[in-house]
């Protein structure tokens, strides 16, 4: 959950808007990074994979004079495709979306002879070498810093020749050398917090160079797709605006009609009937009660206050504990997200909380949120029969369409059985 800080005395407030605490830019970096490790993790393991591509591709090379590389490039060059697409979908999940270009062309001749291929080959060399020395230093150095700065602690409990940093050499004989050597592992941590988000953006830069549409690809599947988008959005919020016409109409208005009638027929009641008036004023009081409580409804519908109030994490806390199926929450969104993105996070998070509610017969569910990488991914998932059709009237039709205004993807997962798990991406928005 997150929580307010206090609004600062008045030495802060000397200091100018543009000024920032120690703690702020502490935290800032932390955050910075502990992305920029993640990023280096993950960019890892497609560096290895990477590595284990380009073996089999430089064996098909050597051998395509006596025919057995022949047999072996097809399959190559599926998986140096595959292995590029992959990397695009990481990428986009730390920054901006890359553009893929044209699928590759069926045949082997066609498919070595397109740009796209020897572009992924580059990439597969450079990310396989540089990416792969860079993601063994994402894991090597937290490692070392964990090590060193702890050092002291285990130093008593370890053998006498055991070297003392984790550089491989010098042994520790006093308390003194002992305490020095958590000053490397204070060098770490500098490096870590100071190298790291340059290495990220290093280790990313041959995917995002290589891997994008270069500038002759014919991008009218990403605009026919993006046109898709601006309809898909306009229809939602034409959808919505009738949703909001008709809990106006058919409830509000209605009420409020009510509340007119009664109020005259209690006026005119008043002065031959006080009694009699006095249960209209009644009825009358009960009725506008009803429609400020529908007009409060409608109002949440639109824009939930809970979202400005206490943030995503506390509206979706509020959207578990209200649940009639136990459900918890794991929500890490260090920073906010646009306000529209947000009410759509929250609608889906509702919407799919009530479908489970009424359809799934599940015992519990879990709402899993992550911000990271100027992407908002979250995960809904409950234990029940499964079978959820998005054509059968669940309302995952409706969650698709508020997903896909933000240019966003929804995976529906729900084999017959169970579980259901639904897998909601959307950009974050500025």
């Amino acid at each position: 959950m997150t929580t307010t800080e206090p609004t600062g005395t008045a030495d802060t407030a000397d200091a100018g808007p543009g000024a920032e605490r120690p703690r702020e830019i502490v935290v800032r970096a932390l955050r910075a990074s502990g992305a920029a490790l993640g990023q280096l993790v993950g960019g890892l393991g497609t560096a290895v994979t990477a590595l284990g591509v380009l073996v089999p591709a430089a064996v098909a090379a050597v051998t395509a004079p006596a025919g057995v590389g022949l047999l072996l490039a097809p399959v190559v060059v599926r998986a140096l495709h595959a292995l590029a697409e992959r990397e695009r979908k990481r990428l986009a999940r730390w920054g901006p979306e890359i553009v893929a270009p044209d699928p590759p062309p069926p045949t082997l001749r066609a498919a070595l002879a397109d740009p796209t291929t020897r572009r992924e080959l580059r990439w597969a060399l450079r990310h396989g070498t540089l990416g792969l020395l860079l993601g063994l230093l994402g894991v090597y150095l937290p490692l070392a810093a964990f090590r060193d700065t702890l050092f002291p602690l285990v130093w008593p409990f370890a053998p006498a020749d055991t070297s003392s940093t984790s550089f491989g050499f010098g042994v520790a004989h006093t308390w003194p050398e002992a305490l020095s050597v958590s000053l490397v592992g204070v060098g770490w941590i500098a490096v870590i917090l100071g190298l790291t988000p340059g290495m990220a953006r290093l280790q990313a830069r041959a995917g995002r160079t290589l891997l994008a549409a270069g500038p002759d690809t014919d991008l009218s599947l990403r605009v026919a797709e993006l046109t898709a988008t601006r309809a898909a959005a306009l229809d939602a919020h034409a959808t919505e605006l009738r949703r909001i016409e008709r809990s106006l109409h058919d409830g509000t208005q209605n009420r409020m009609v009510t509340v007119t009638v009664l109020l005259g027929a209690a006026r005119r009641m008043a002065a031959r009937d006080p009694e009699r008036a006095d249960e209209l004023l009644e009825r009358a009081q009960s009725a506008a009660e009803q429609a400020l409580a529908e007009l409060r409804a409608v109002s949440r519908s639109i824009l939930p206050p809970v979202l400005s109030d206490r943030g995503l994490a506390g509206a979706l806390s509020g959207l578990a504990a209200e649940c009639a199926v136990p459900c918890r929450t794991d929500v890490e969104a260090p920073e906010r997200c646009a306000a529209s993105v947000e009410a759509t996070a929250y609608f889906v998070v509702a919407e799919a909380l009530t479908n489970i509610a009424k359809h799934s017969g599940a015992s519990g569910a879990a709402v899993t949120v992550r911000a990271r990488g100027g992407r908002l991914h979250l995960r809904i998932e409950d234990d029940g029969r499964g079978g959820a059709d998005e054509a059968g009237g669940s309302g995952l039709s409706g969650i698709r369409r508020r997903v896909a205004a933000h240019d966003g993807t929804l995976r529906v997962t729900s084999p017959a059985g169970g579980p259901t798990v639904l897998d909601v991406d959307l950009p974050c928005g500025t």
